[in-house]
């Protein structure tokens, strides 16, 4: 008898893989600039440099580096046995990248007036992880 099955159907929760080298070298890194390019598909790199763009004011270049960081997450998600919906949960951390781009891009989105956008990133956030929306939006 397996405790752990999913008796209601629902999608399992996607875990993507830990990228250690990534992470330390974001994790010294003052500027997150030569880390993205040093690892494009790490979604942490394109985040971090969307929310430094966004605190400075500059919402197209916020948009762009989430929009990067959001779309390699999706690739790997998808690489992960992701069907394109289910949970992506906030409490593992290799997701937090792809849920912090998503999140950043949803606010670069609002900020140069694309709602429409801004309220799928948003939906799209809660769906995926409710402690992610929790922990991002306070």
């Amino acid at each position: 008898m397996n405790l752990h099955q999913n008796l209601l159907n629902e999608p399992p929760e996607t875990r993507l893989a830990d990228n250690p080298e990534a992470r330390e070298a974001l994790a010294r890194a003052d500027d997150p600039t030569p880390v993205a390019g040093r690892f494009p598909e790490y979604s942490a790199a394109w985040a971090r440099l969307a929310e430094l763009a966004l605190a400075d004011g500059r919402p197209v270049a916020a948009y762009a580096y989430a929009r990067t960081g959001y779309h390699r997450g999706l690739d790997q998600l998808r690489r992960s046995g992701w069907k394109g919906h289910g949970p992506v949960p906030w409490e593992h951390e290799p997701n937090r990248g792809f849920l912090r781009a998503l999140h950043a891009l949803g606010k670069a989105s609002e900020q140069i007036g694309d709602a429409e956008e801004a309220e799928r990133c948003a939906a799209f956030l809660r769906d995926s992880s409710a402690e992610a929306d929790k922990a991002l939006n306070g």
